[in-house]
């Protein structure tokens, strides 16, 4: 599985942990071991400037997602078919505002972001309530088992990602 991650914004990331991450949710989800995702991480102009040329709506947004070859989940043994997944673009500016209101860890939101992203690609929506449900159900169960696995006591006694 190829997964690039490029920070292009002014906002240091944790690039390793947030490949390790996007790791797990497509293993989760049975894409394909082949497929490949691109995550970028932009600054607020970037971002506003996407959120404006193919939304219509001005602003910088936190995440948005902009798949390739419609990959879906595998399921039971079978994994979904190899192919290009697409690209999840994160602002981490937005995300520190977001994070700060949510009180929690801009690292947090981030990884929320790029999952929500992730599941996007793979052709989830939150439109209608039921897409909704299922959609954030996946989501925090996934950061659930993701949080869950990485979080190692470090020598401090504190927890760390991978």
């Amino acid at each position: 599985m190829s997964i690039d991650v490029a920070n292009e914004s002014d906002v240091p990331t944790d690039e390793t942990g947030l490949a390790q991450l996007a790791r797990h949710v497509l293993d989760a989800m049975r894409i394909h071991p082949l497929a490949e995702l691109s995550i970028v991480l932009v600054s607020e102009d970037p971002m506003a400037e996407l959120h404006v040329r193919w939304m219509d709506e001005s602003g910088p947004t936190d995440v948005m997602a902009f798949p390739m070859d419609e990959l879906r989940p595998g399921s039971g043994e079978r994994s979904a078919d190899p192919g290009v997944l697409g690209d999840v673009i994160i602002c981490p500016r937005v995300a520190e505002r977001q994070a700060a209101k949510a009180g929690h860890s801009t690292r947090e939101e981030i990884e929320m972001l790029c999952t929500h992203g992730i599941l996007h690609l793979l052709g989830y929506d939150h439109a209608e309530p039921e897409e909704h449900k299922e959609m954030f159900g996946l989501q925090n169960e996934l950061l659930a088992e993701w949080r869950s696995s990485s979080s190692e006591p470090s020598e401090t006694g504190e927890d760390s990602p991978r």
